[in-house]
């Protein structure tokens, strides 16, 4: 007989995220992912100026905000198919990719590297032999013994004064767990150092977005960043020089540390290369443009069918019909009205809730689709579309992180492996070194194009009488995220955003396939139900950030939270 296991609520994420397994022989047999709220963010902007939109999507989310704000200025500017100026291109792409980085290490290290590090058990390491493991993996400069035999001592002053602080509630001692006491120092260290490298990328975003989370400089038609070299009080070279910098600082700890530590740890734990596969229809789309129309992409984007990477098909502009006309999504199994899966364009957003039902409905996510099929989105999707376009950054990358797995493990791992859960970590290390260099070259391309004397920012849109479509698409740090806009008169008449965790942890869709979250648990194995470490780990490689995902909507018309603002 199964055993059903309820995690609810999932956490190290963000939003809220309920998973449901059965178990049995020791595996999951069957498997339901439920966002718990439901988000309304469409609803409120109906009747509102197009122009305006950006600002109440980036609230959607604490976390990804900016890719909100993006893809809807995108939506707006392609009903109007307005032009956007190079300078505001580049400036959006360096908001974006800074975000993006910030977002990936702080995922590995922060949110998901706990279900695969013992944290008490790095109490019984040897510093000196855990600065030895360290510099013969990397030259990063914070891996001496001096560093290890610190962070040892931190991590025993938590323990001694009776809590572990960021630590506490973990699984320590599950025997899932793997790593050696010197390897789990050695990622304890660089928890630690994460939080302060992380912040190279905040700064970022501050300057050049006005402030973070919810960046302030974005307008359909451009950016507000004004650019005079010689004046304090704009984007001058002093600003930039400063980007520069951290930008190299943001490379140097991935380059060294990251995208070392994910094959390394990756090959303790090979066995998870053949769990979490899932869905293996793979969707992605191109970014950071680098002209005014939105035809020519520094990162490639496209379509992968069943994991193989010879159907790789491109997704080319923003006009793309491949991606506008294959997009749809489904409430069969969602607490919303209707059945049918609908277009962006048409779709609707009528809350019905019926509480949990296994067979019925059981989530505030929909379930989109792509022609008809799940896919799954994030950045394993990502690379395997890059790599499969041939980006040399990519490669490279890929590359390097698959030669580190394959010294640490002593044996050929094959590329397939990437169709996992350990798989997916390992692509987001390899992502994120590819959007550092992608900065780097943003960067010099933002410095080029002023030093030309090209200082425009923004173009004044003008909105037609009569029905415009439009939509936007953005490949964020969790996946393909889009927005659809119809406007008719200049007001919103509909909108809809498909964001990345309703692709993967959407319910099953209009022809009961299970969403990706879903099919991935698929197999898993769990030791001791009182403690489904197995199922966290799938769930937590997808970076699961459910605020974007769901609505939410109070249906007795309660106060919930009064707000004074002084």
């Amino acid at each position: 007989m199964a055993t059903r296991i309820t995690v609810d609520p999932v956490t190290r994420i963000e939003g809220h995220l309920r998973i449901d397994v059965e178990v049995e022989d020791g595996k999951v047999s069957n498997a339901w992912s439920s966002g718990q709220m439901w988000r309304g963010i469409e609803k409120i902007l109906v009747g509102r100026d197009p122009r305006d939109a950006w600002v109440f999507t980036q609230r959607i989310c604490g976390v990804c905000t900016t890719v909100h704000a993006l893809a809807s200025v995108r939506a707006v500017e392609n009903a109007l198919d307005l032009e956007v100026p190079l300078n505001a291109q580049f400036v959006r792409n360096l908001i974006v990719s800074a975000q993006a980085v910030h977002d990936h290490i702080v995922h590995f290290y922060h949110l998901s590297a706990l279900d695969w590090v013992d944290v008490v058990s790095a109490l019984e390491a040897d510093p000196k032999a855990t600065a030895k493991l360290a510099e013969s993996l990397s030259s990063w400069g914070s891996n001496g013994p001096h560093e290890m035999q610190a962070v040892k001592d931190k991590l025993a002053s938590f323990v001694s004064s009776g809590q572990l602080g960021p630590f506490a509630n973990g699984y320590w001692g599950h025997p899932a767990m793997k790593l050696s006491p010197e390897v789990n120092l050695l990622a304890v260290a660089h928890y630690l150092q994460a939080l302060e490298v992380q912040r190279y990328a905040n700064k970022i975003v501050t300057i050049l977005g006005g402030k973070t989370p919810h960046i302030q400089n974005l307008a359909v038609g451009g950016v507000s960043n004004s650019i005079n070299l010689d004046s304090q009080s704009t984007l001058n070279m002093e600003r930039l020089l400063a980007i520069k910098g951290w930008i190299d600082k943001l490379a140097d700890f991935v380059h060294n540390v990251y995208l070392v530590d994910v094959p390394a740890i990756g090959a303790f734990y090979l066995d998870w290369a053949g769990y979490g596969q899932g869905v293996t229809d793979y969707l992605s789309v191109p970014d950071m443009p680098i002209d005014t129309k939105g035809t020519r992409f520094a990162l490639p984007g496209g379509v992968i069918t069943g994991g193989d990477l010879s159907t790789f098909k491109p997704i080319t502009s923003y006009q793309d019909a491949l991606f506008r006309d294959g997009v749809k999504e489904s409430s069969k199994h969602a607490w919303y009205e209707g059945d049918a899966a609908l277009h962006p364009w048409e779709g609707e957003t009528e809350p019905q809730y019926t509480d949990f039902q296994d067979e019925g409905q059981y989530s505030w996510i929909k379930s989109p689709t792509f022609y008809g099929k799940p896919a799954q989105v994030g950045p394993l999707a990502n690379v395997l579309c890059m790599v499969a376009a041939g980006n040399e950054s990519a490669n490279k990358h890929l590359n390097t992180a698959m030669s580190t797995l394959n010294t640490v493990a002593g044996e050929e791992i094959p590329l397939a492996a990437l169709h996992s859960t350990i798989g997916r970590h390992a692509a987001r290390a390899v992502r994120t070194a590819v959007m550092l260099d992608n900065m780097s070259e943003q960067w010099n391309m933002l410095v080029e194009n002023i030093g030309k004397g090209d200082t425009d920012t923004f173009n004044q849109p003008v909105f037609p009488k009569g029905e415009i479509k439009g939509f936007g698409f953005h490949e964020a740090p969790r996946g393909v995220l889009s927005h659809w806009v119809v406007i008719n008169d200049g007001k919103i008449k509909n909108y809809q955003c498909v964001v990345p965790s309703t692709w993967n942890a959407g319910p099953r869709n209009e022809n009961d396939a299970m969403g990706p979250y879903e099919a991935s648990l698929m197999g898993n194995p769990v030791a001791d139900p009182e403690q489904p470490l197995e199922v966290l780990r799938t769930v937590h490689s997808f970076d699961p950030c459910i605020a974007c995902a769901i609505h939410l909507a109070d249906t007795e018309q309660q106060e919930i939270i009064k707000v004074k603002a002084l």
